[in-house]
């Protein structure tokens, strides 16, 4: 993990927490329905597993995400966002639309179609 903050400041103690590089990719892909290791792991190309298994972990510890394990073999787990890890869903709907209104420029339809996979995996954007 990088090295924190440590300030009184709420964003500093918010950066803290999911500040690091790839947290708030792995939150969205659990905003967007993956749920397993490796359909967290294929959203974001050139993440390393065992930075996403730490990463995980961490989440977990910090009462963001919740493991589910199942009694199978091969074993399975499932990750989903606890009530405290979607009470991010403003921060990160506020970063993607900054990013769709402000990045794609000259690339409407790349832009338009991203909104569209969005508002479809995303529930709390029809709520």
């Amino acid at each position: 993990m990088q090295k924190r903050y440590e300030q009184a400041c709420p964003v500093a103690r918010t950066l803290d927490l999911v500040g690091d590089r790839w947290t708030l990719l792995i939150i969205r892909d659990l905003f967007l329905g993956r749920r397993r290791f490796n359909e967290i792991l294929g959203g974001s190309p050139g993440m390393p597993p065992k930075l996403l298994s730490a990463r995980l972990k961490f989440l977990i510890e910090n009462g963001f995400v919740a493991r589910e394990v199942y009694n199978e073999f091969p074993p399975r787990s499932e990750y989903t966002l606890t009530e405290r890890g979607r009470s991010l869903f403003p921060i990160v709907k506020a970063l993607g639309d900054w990013g769709l209104e402000n990045l794609y420029e000259g690339e409407d339809d790349v832009r338009e179609e991203i909104a569209g996979i969005v508002s479809a995996a995303v529930p709390e954007l029809t709520e």
